[in-house]
């Protein structure tokens, strides 16, 4: 069961004197940077938009969560009807509870931070939801280190949001994040690395197909009777030959007919590419295991 609580932050509700003692001093966690950058929308290009494990986790969790009924009760009864139950099955104008459900749970496993904006107030609930972008939201810390306000950027240009109000009109879920006091932390962090590396490798492989692919084998001129290479001629009857005769499907498996001084050598994958996508495939299943996702799901071995 999930719980929103939008904070009423009056000062009767939260006097001064209860304020932790440790709050003036909190300090932003820092963010290292490791190969590629650990920032939101970095990590969400290069771990979502650009990966396919990446994606396929944060789809699956993010669908299966939204899925999922909800339940609303207090110490003495279950509702069956509620003013947050109706809010919750329409909750603003373009989305319904699974699709607004789904974009707060990717928006909290791509940035380990969730962030729902009230509208309006009609019989003691918010009138509408609306899930906000991560990367676009900044938190502002107040004397006692509660946020005091949030910042959305969009374009140049910023919206505040008020947080010392009666009622606060953004409600934050985060992660757990053990280096910092005000954001969560992301799956997309521990697996930046593995993500890295996969991504690295998927590059590797299609500039091996562009760039440097390996033929299944070379045809090579010994040479003979003091000729040492090959002259014109030869060389354009010869690949004339190859695309006539043992290129394309239909001729798959002919054999080869090669004339004096002509030898052929198959070549294949070296033990160094075959460890190479070994790691790739480990890379994969490192991403899994970030998001809590049996790599088997995903349809890795």
């Amino acid at each position: 069961m999930m719980v929103f609580d939008f904070l009423r932050r009056g000062q009767a509700e939260v006097p001064e004197a209860k304020a932790s003692a440790t709050g003036k001093v909190l300090a932003y966690g820092g963010r290292g940077i490791a190969w590629s950058p650990r920032d939101t929308p970095s990590l969400t290009r290069s771990g979502f938009a650009s990966n396919p494990v990446g994606f396929r986790s944060v789809k699956m969790i993010a669908e299966a969560a939204a899925a999922l009924p909800l339940v609303l009760q207090d110490g003495a009864q279950r509702y069956d009807t509620h003013p947050v139950l109706g809010l919750m099955s329409r909750p603003n104008q373009a989305q319904g509870r699974a699709e607004m459900l789904e974009a707060l749970y990717g928006q909290l496993l791509l940035s380990g931070n969730g962030y729902l904006e009230a509208v309006g107030l009609g019989e003691g609930v918010p009138v509408e939801l609306h899930v906000l972008r991560s990367d676009r939201m900044s938190l502002v810390p107040g004397a006692d280190g509660w946020p005091a306000a949030y910042e959305y950027a969009v374009g140049g240009r910023k919206h505040r949001f008020d947080m010392t109000g009666e009622l606060a009109p953004i409600c934050h879920i985060r992660s757990f994040h053990p280096q910092d006091d005000h954001y969560g932390f992301s799956p997309l962090q521990a697996a930046a690395t593995a993500i890295d590396v996969h991504n690295s490798a998927s590059r590797w492989s299609k500039a091996l197909l562009d760039n440097a692919a390996r033929p299944s084998g070379a045809i090579v001129y010994k040479g003979g009777d003091g000729q040492q290479a090959m002259t014109n001629d030869q060389f354009e009857r010869l690949q004339v030959e190859m695309e006539a005769h043992h290129q394309g499907a239909r001729n798959a498996g002919r054999p080869m007919l090669l004339e004096g001084g002509l030898d052929w050598k198959p070549m294949g994958f070296s033990p160094s590419d075959m460890e190479f996508q070994k790691t790739k495939e480990a890379a994969a299943r490192e991403i899994a295991q970030a998001f809590g996702v049996p790599p088997m799901l995903l349809g890795i071995c």
